[in-house]
């Protein structure tokens, strides 16, 4: 609404207020004559003060909306439909063993609070260190101990090994001299070719 619009009032409020000043002495007729009509009565710095806050505004809303989307966006693996039923999915067997434990707890406190081998192992704080390397000798005692016994318990039959071997060796040098005779033979009967077809190419 333009207060300077006189067609809407035979007087209109200005008018009047401005009457009652100058009527008390507040403002002077000269003044008075001295405001423009004008709708726009600011100073343009006021205007262009206020676009540049209005557009400050609309750029603080719009990196707003692009820290947003940014969030959104680091966020998806977490709040992707796929990727929450499968955590739901692994929640809800995590919840369900804890009901498991739960339900179970009177008999679980009684097995660990009752001893492995029904009698206490009371151990000193400055010994513990070593009962621990204790405890993984005898795990690797008892890793390799298989082939510990296999190896013990073959001990007895290494004379009969060893007599199959002697055994063994003794047929293969016997071969060995059957070959070397057969060998001897043959370079003899291939002499004795050569030297009768020499013969008779002389002849």
């Amino acid at each position: 609404m333009n207060p300077w619009d006189f067609a809407q009032y035979s007087v209109t409020p200005v008018a009047s207020l401005l009457t009652r000043c100058v009527a008390s002495g507040v403002l002077s007729q000269e003044d008075v004559d001295s405001v423009p009509r004008e709708p726009h009565v600011f100073s343009p710095h006021l205007l262009e003060a206020q676009q540049l806050i209005t557009m400050e505004r609309e750029l603080d809303k719009i990196n707003l909306e692009m820290e947003l989307l940014k969030l959104e966006k680091e966020s998806a693996d977490v709040t992707h439909n796929f990727y929450l039923s499968q955590r739901f999915t692994s929640l809800q067997q995590f919840t369900s063993h804890l009901q498991d434990v739960l339900r179970e707890q009177a008999s679980l406190r009684r097995r660990l609070m009752k001893p492995l081998c029904q009698t206490n192992l009371p151990v000193e704080a400055d010994l513990h260190r070593y009962v621990v390397e204790v405890m993984r000798m005898v795990v690797d005692f008892i890793e390799n101990l298989e082939a510990k016994i296999s190896t013990v318990r073959s001990i007895p039959t290494i004379d009969d090994s060893m007599s199959n071997l002697n055994n063994g060796v003794a047929q293969l040098l016997a071969q060995v001299t059957e070959v070397e005779r057969l060998s001897k033979q043959i370079l003899q009967w291939r002499r004795q070719n050569s030297s009768t077809s020499i013969n008779d190419i002389t002849a």
